[in-house]
């Protein structure tokens, strides 16, 4: 092979990452809920603003599941991402396997953005991830569809309760400006 098209070869492949380049808020590597693999939260959505909600099937906010996938569809091409993290944390409101949720959630809401495998977000007992996110914010969730915010550096930015919607004017203007950033 020409020299010159080996090299070419290697400058499309992505680089690796290294520890100290990757976000604290996103080097965590979480379950998908579509299959077996881990995603490695850097490698997939750095640089990209990211909204982190625990879900639940059967709660009052499941609703809001419509919300963030017209989030999602919206501001995806400028960045924005959506991960939802189901969670039978609060009230045993998400009780069905992780097939059922996949199911539900693509058949009910048209859930696009990524989902991943059933987390537990409430302090003590919380994951790795909720636990970072939950001292970073000084607030673990409440109850289901809290949300954190994460700007383009991996920073976390905000942390919207439960009953803060996706399409709240505040949430939506904080993304657009993380957005333009």
């Amino acid at each position: 092979m020409k020299a010159w098209l080996s090299l070419l070869l290697l400058a499309c492949l992505p680089l690796p990452v290294s520890a100290g380049e990757c976000p604290a808020a996103l080097d965590f590597r979480p379950r998908s809920l579509n299959d077996q693999r881990t995603i490695h939260l850097c490698e997939h959505y750095r640089n990209k603003v990211v909204l982190i909600v625990n879900t639940a099937s059967k709660c009052a906010f499941t609703p809001q599941y419509e919300g963030l996938e017209t989030l999602y569809t919206r501001y995806r091409s400028q960045g924005l991402v959506v991960l939802g993290f189901p969670s039978n944390d609060f009230a045993h409101q998400e009780p069905g396997s992780e097939a059922e949720i996949r199911t539900f959630c693509r058949l009910t809401y048209g859930v696009q953005f990524p989902m991943f495998a059933k987390t537990r977000v409430r302090e003590p007992h919380a994951d790795p991830l909720y636990a970072w996110l939950g001292q970073a914010a000084g607030e673990f969730p409440q109850w289901n569809f809290h949300k954190y915010l994460l700007d383009r550096q991996g920073r976390l930015v905000a942390s919207y309760p439960a009953q803060v919607r996706p399409d709240a004017p505040a949430l939506v203007e904080r993304i657009e400006a993380l957005l333009d950033e």
